[in-house]
């Protein structure tokens, strides 16, 4: 029988460069903010930044990590708490038209938003949240509204007429204690408010 080198646990395959060394939960936020921050800067599409998303947050090592942020530009400082001047609207009214806030924008911890007879679009993909609890009242008659969070955050729903899209029901990894908590208070009337991570697919051109 073959005798078994107790000392190999945990130093990796014999091709690895080096020890394996397991990722940390500060050190997957941290590659989760690059990958917003690229997404926001336009050098990720929608696809891809879901792709890396989900691969951050599911990332065992170091070695995973940086393989998800070895075409990115490297981390910028963080500009810290935003001081002085007007605070974010926390109010949008679609009449017969539509709201839509993407990229980077940032959320207050309550917004409010009521479309009759219209469009809803709020990506918060790239936008910066101003507190660990958001609460998102949504009203949409004859409307629909959407909702698109990032992977990572905890969605919490309550009213009338508000879903969750099918794909997000089991993301497939745990989230942390501390991950920011998005509430969201509903009411539709002949009316859709949807919450999803994914954008909807967009239809194939055609030749």
């Amino acid at each position: 029988m073959e005798a078994i080198d107790e000392g190999a646990a945990g130093r990796g395959s014999p091709d690895s460069a080096g020890p394996v060394t397991r990722a940390s939960d500060r050190e997957r936020d941290a590659v989760v903010q690059r990958v917003q921050e690229a997404f926001a800067d336009g050098r990720l599409g929608d696809a891809e930044f879901d792709e890396r998303m989900r691969a951050a947050l599911t990332a065992l090592t170091h070695a995973d990590l940086d393989m998800l942020t070895a075409d990115l530009p490297a981390a910028t400082a963080g500009a810290g708490p935003v001081t002085g001047g007007r605070g974010p609207g926390r109010f949008a009214i679609a009449l017969k038209s539509s709201v839509r806030r993407a990229g980077r924008w940032r959320v207050p911890e309550r917004y409010t938003t009521v479309v009759y007879k219209g469009v809803g679009w709020l990506d918060l993909r790239a936008a910066e949240l101003s507190g660990p609890v958001t609460t998102f009242v949504a009203v949409a008659y004859k409307s629909r509204v959407t909702i698109l969070v990032p992977p990572g955050v905890r969605v919490e729903m309550t009213g009338f007429g508000v879903t969750q899209g099918l794909a997000d029901e089991d993301p497939g990894y745990r989230l942390p204690v501390d991950a920011p908590v998005i509430h969201v208070r509903g009411l539709a009337y002949k009316g859709t408010i949807e919450i999803s991570t994914r954008p909807p697919e967009r239809p194939a051109l055609r030749r």
